[in-house]
């Protein structure tokens, strides 16, 4: 099996331009790739998980990946499934995200000199010196208007209110192809499908200009059983950055997704073999948990590496079985948390990111959704002095699948 039935297989391809043409390349490891990351935080998140495993996928058949990070396109804004318009970013912040996403991205694909190598390379190079008017005369003029406002990636906004700002995107990203695929003989585009639309214009853009072929793919988009995205919580995105996700509560997101989702999700996220996932899509009941455990383990270890996957995995199971570990997620109160010589419960709950607000917090004490030290909590007054956090702290649990550790260090 070539790599490309292997990705039909997994579930993962969605769109392409010429199916055949795109088997021949990527299976003869001929594919110049390259992936647009618009570098809008400072860390990449589950939203890009799939992007970063393709690449890494790709790139042991063979296939030289480009990652492309938005330094351009992040001054306006991919306008693409929002109802908003999305805040402007400093060019320091902008660069300081495109640091942090390399460091990231370098755990999934090797970047280096060789002929297989990633490079990363910032649209800001090539669109913040363009003159306005020659760029209208030699790329706007490829591109119809009609065409345009047809695109699935403008429809939000065009109820709420499109910006002409946000309008130039789609010439932007079709920039990007011509440019990269000039520069770095670059032939294929990969990406969301929700980013249709901007990928068939770079390869539109390419034919007219230069009478190349281009090739685009887009990958389908990770979705719960509820056709709703994956990658988010309560409390907002799933990072891959271990200060904003730990390791921990990366687990355990895997580990608790729906019993409906797990099978997908190993197939479309892991690297295990398809013989040995197609044996699991058997398991049904209990062993649904096993498969849940496997998927944690597996994706925590790719991003995280393996010894926090370890220490994740066992402080889970020691949790589950009521037991304590060393290595679940550890908060020290500070000195500010603290009025009177006590800290309150909902205090400690915001801050161990347990709940999202007082509110949040309040609700959940008062309805029983919170246990300390293993006993349920219903007054919304409790509070506790530094002498009860002292030693190995209390844990707190917040339904049954969120726990933190509270000490006074």
């Amino acid at each position: 099996m070539g790599v490309y039935e292997e990705l039909v297989e997994r579930g993962l391809i969605a769109q392409v331009t010429d199916e055949e043409e795109i088997k021949k390349m990527v299976n003869e490891g001929k594919a110049v790739f390259y992936i647009g990351f618009d570098p809008t935080a400072d860390s990449l998140h589950v939203g890009h998980f799939m992007a970063l495993c393709l690449m890494k996928r790709l790139q042991m058949a063979g296939n030289k990946p480009i990652a492309l990070i938005g330094g351009g396109t992040a001054m306006v804004g991919d306008p693409s499934g929002r109802q908003d318009l999305r805040k402007m970013m400093t060019v320091e912040t902008i660069q300081h995200n495109c640091d942090c996403f390399k460091k990231q991205m370098a755990r999934f694909i090797h970047f280096g000199e060789g002929k297989d190598d990633a490079i990363m390379v910032n649209n800001a190079d090539w669109l913040m010196g363009l003159n306005y008017i020659e760029f209208l005369r030699d790329i706007g003029v490829c591109f119809s208007v009609n065409k345009m406002l047809a695109a699935r990636c403008y429809v939000n906004r065009m109820e709420q209110g499109l910006t002409f700002l946000e309008f130039n995107y789609m010439l932007m990203q079709g920039y990007d192809f011509y440019r990269l695929y000039q520069d770095y003989g670059c032939n294929m585009q990969f990406g969301g499908d929700d980013q249709w639309s901007n990928m068939l214009a770079g390869t539109e853009l390419i034919r007219k200009k230069l009478e190349k072929d281009a090739h685009a793919m887009t990958i389908t988009l990770l979705l719960n059983s509820e056709g709703k995205k994956m990658g988010k919580t309560a409390n907002g995105a799933v990072w891959l950055d271990p200060e904003k996700t730990t390791p921990y509560d990366f687990y355990q997101y895997w580990r608790n997704i729906d019993d409906a989702d797990v099978i997908k999700c190993i197939k479309m996220l892991t690297f295990l073999p398809l013989d040995q996932i197609h044996e699991m899509e058997k398991w049904e009941g209990a062993e649904l948990n096993k498969a849940k455990e496997i998927l944690a383990y597996e994706l925590t270890e790719l991003v995280h590496g393996k010894d926090e996957a370890e220490k994740a995995q066992a402080a889970a199971k020691a949790l589950f079985s009521g037991g304590a570990a060393a290595d679940i997620p550890t908060y020290d109160v500070k000195p500010e948390d603290f009025v009177d010589g006590k800290v309150e419960l909902l205090t400690l709950l915001v801050n161990t990111k347990l709940c999202t607000s007082r509110g949040d917090a309040r609700r959940n004490v008062e309805q029983g959704g919170v246990t300390v030290a293993d006993v349920k909590i219903t007054d919304s007054k409790k509070a506790f002095d530094a002498s009860e956090l002292s030693g190995d702290g209390i844990i707190i649990k917040r339904g049954k699948k969120n726990f933190v550790k509270v000490r006074n260090s």
